[in-house]
């Protein structure tokens, strides 16, 4: 019997890395526009920024992050108590290139209800 071969002309990486949006601020004319998003505490800065500037095609200048450890907590029973711990995650917290004014929040989406209103 032989064996099937896998046609590796083209693939595709996709990321498993998630990454949540906390907070982010429109440029002003002092500072840049920045955004704050959740991420693993496996990444790296070099990967935040890879994954921001190829899939979103965002101009990145910087990128910082800051470890934390998850919450821990006891939990008190009837007959005994139990310790619990959050998982631990890292925050990045991402500046912009000065060409990005505006970081999309509150923008209109056409086709969207209650967004055709005229101006």
């Amino acid at each position: 019997m032989a064996a099937s071969r896998v046609n590796l002309g083209f693939r595709m990486w996709m990321p498993n890395m998630p990454m949540i949006l906390l907070h982010a601020s429109h440029a002003t004319a002092s500072t840049p526009a920045q955004a704050i998003f959740r991420i693993l505490p496996r990444m790296t800065k070099h990967e935040v920024k890879e994954y921001l500037t190829k899939i979103y095609n965002l101009p990145v200048v910087q990128v910082r992050t800051q470890n934390y450890l998850g919450k821990r907590m006891r939990i008190i029973g009837k007959r005994q108590v139990v310790y619990a711990k959050r998982p631990d995650y890292k925050k990045a917290f991402v500046t912009f290139d000065s060409s990005l004014a505006d970081t999309g929040l509150g923008s209109r989406v056409p086709g969207m209800e209650g967004n055709d209103i005229e101006e």
